[in-house]
């Protein structure tokens, strides 16, 4: 699903010491996902939506893990097979997936440009 990458700073900043002691786990297997010569893993942003109410159905806060093409962005196919990539990295790491979860996580997206997000879980 294609949502628009609109995030601030500083909520990004307000939040990430919650994450941090998970962070170093998720850096480490993200940077080693692609070739450095295929896409670049720059990092992570937590948003937490406080607009939706704690009790509702609706994602309220989720990671954005966000990488760059070394060139510009593939063909559509490559770009599902890159986002499909990362998701199952994530998920096959049962560990960190309990993990954001325990930390209150809803949803995990991939971002490869600062106009999309494509979401995993």
């Amino acid at each position: 699903m294609k949502n628009t990458l609109a995030l601030s700073a500083v909520t990004a900043a307000l939040l990430l010491p919650a994450f941090s002691a998970h962070g170093e786990n998720l850096d480490v297997l993200m940077s080693q996902i692609f070739p450095q010569e295929h896409a670049t893993y720059i990092g992570y942003e937590s948003v937490e939506r406080e607009d939706i109410p704690a009790s509702s159905v609706i994602d309220r806060k989720y990671l954005i893990v966000d990488f760059r093409f070394e060139s510009r962005q593939p063909p559509v196919e490559q770009l599902q097979a890159s986002v499909h990539k990362v998701c199952m990295t994530l998920l096959r790491d049962r560990d960190l997936v309990q993990q954001l979860s325990d930390s209150g996580y809803d949803m995990v997206a991939v971002a490869f440009d600062r106009r999309s997000q494509f979401d995993c879980l």
